[in-house]
């Protein structure tokens, strides 16, 4: 029976793996799997040697007499396995080819897909793949090089997590790269996803963006536009189907097949044949649509929703400033917490990073191609965004006595009130004030009183 054409969002992320030599196929596609993008492809030096710190390491710009007070880190997890739902998207669609009666001469894709084997279980349901378990040790050792005043004494490190398997096992290994004097016991790990799953707590997002069909409407039509429709004719032609039997979704499971290949395995799936690097990027776009849509700046909520992250960001930044100039110790000078891709990319969007100057739509794919907004790009697994607070000596003025750099996947950011690398942590705070002050949550996430409908909200 043919598979339900459903318009699901896990349908959009979809999976696979088959042990074959790595191939150019793959690698020229691995630039454009959105947020299914290994780390290395943000950070490509660490192909060849994992702990380094890259070519910038030492540009730090900060004065000579400045020591880090407090680091702040929000992670995503590591490299992990399709969820059951994808698994069983992905069994359909191979099921689907292995009925079909395409010869290796006629229609040799189609019969290389076939004989493939699915070895996937439902059981993985989404886990920390043993890449993923690498991908948190190793961040946490080139971290600890990065941050040695920090890291050396292995204190006061305050570690919580997102409530998911996934990333309490990113916690447990992140510990572990740090050495065995901070254990690595997933018990250690405080479960906090009023902070790193806010999305989940916050009614209006839920009932006007997560579950209401009409907020991706954008990302619907880009399914049925031009740029989708000639990569789905291309595939159903590679696999000898007729149009009608493939969708938007199911050529989906094929190319994320493609990606989890590459970042569990580090090999090349047979499934990589069936795209070009052209169609990669219009692949892309449908994730990328997807992620600016629900979880970027598509709806002012998405990125409202964060403020109750935000602002305990900047709590504690305050509570480690109030201790320095009371010269006591920092009580939390290490704080690293755990949570998704969809923890990290709407605080992004409430700083204002990666803002194109045109909506992400269905209808200006051509427009976009050197967009900022490139999920893949921003947060891949194992994706980090740091804050440090710095206490600088010999300075003209009481407020450089503060500073603040933030590194997202471990490169410096340049604010965008100074366009700088450094900022200090009085002006950071000016420029972030109404946020500050004037975003809570609660408020930001009630639904609202009156009768209107969600497209009138949003």
């Amino acid at each position: 029976p043919p598979l339900p054409a459903s318009a699901s969002a896990m349908a959009l992320r979809c999976f696979v793996l088959v042990l074959l030599p790595l191939a150019a196929a793959g690698k020229g596609l691995s630039g454009y799997f959105g947020t299914k993008s290994r780390y290395e492809e943000v950070n490509p030096h660490l192909e060849s040697d994992p702990l380094s710190l890259g070519p910038s390491a030492a540009a730090s710009e900060l004065p000579a007499a400045c020591a880090a007070l407090q680091l702040r880190a929000v992670l995503r997890h590591g490299t992990r396995y399709p969820t059951a739902g994808q698994i069983r998207r992905l069994g359909q669609l191979h099921a689907r080819l292995r009925r079909s009666t395409a010869t290796a001469d006629a229609c040799p894709a189609a019969a290389a897909l076939a004989a493939w084997q699915m070895w996937y279980e439902e059981s993985l349901d989404g886990r920390l793949a043993p890449q993923g378990q690498r991908d948190m040790e190793l961040l946490a050792r080139r971290l600890a090089a990065r941050f040695p005043a920090l890291f050396a004494a292995r204190r006061r490190l305050a570690l919580a997590s997102s409530s998911k398997h996934r990333c309490r096992q990113s916690g447990a290994a992140f510990l572990r790269g740090l050495g065995p004097n901070l254990g690595s016991d997933e018990e250690e790990i405080e479960v906090n996803d009023s902070l790193m799953r806010f999305f989940d707590h916050c009614a209006k997002f839920v009932a006007l963006v997560e579950e209401n069909d009409a907020a991706m409407c954008q990302v619907d039509a880009f399914k049925e536009g031009p740029e989708m429709r000639k990569v789905l004719e291309k595939v159903t032609s590679a696999l000898c189907l007729p149009v009608d039997e493939l969708n938007a979704d199911l050529v989906q499971v094929a190319f994320l097949t493609c990606s989890y290949e590459l970042a569990i395995k580090n090999v090349t799936s047979p499934w990589c044949s069936l795209f070009s690097e052209e169609d990669a990027k219009v692949l892309e776009y449908l994730n990328d649509l997807k992620q600016y849509w629900k979880r970027g700046y598509g709806y002012e909520i998405n990125s409202r929703s964060s403020c109750i992250l935000f602002q305990d960001i900047f709590q504690h930044l305050d509570k480690a400033v109030e201790e320095s100039k009371s010269s006591k110790p920092i009580s939390s000078p290490l704080i690293v917490q755990v949570g998704h891709a969809e923890t990290l990319q709407p605080l992004l969007a409430l700083m204002g990073f990666f803002k194109d100057d045109e909506p992400l739509k269905a209808n200006n794919y051509d427009r976009q191609t050197h967009r900022k907004f490139r999920s893949g790009r921003i947060v891949p697994y194992a994706a980090n965004l740091v804050f440090v607070l710095y206490h600088c000596d010999q300075v003209k003025t009481s407020e450089e006595e503060y500073q603040v750099q933030m590194l997202l996947n471990e490169k410096l950011m340049l604010f965008h009130h100074s366009n700088e690398t450094v900022s200090t942590y009085a002006d950071l705070k000016e420029y972030y004030k109404d946020i500050l002050e004037n975003c809570h949550f609660k408020e930001e996430c009630e639904l609202p009183k009156v009768n209107t409908t969600a497209d009138d909200e949003l």
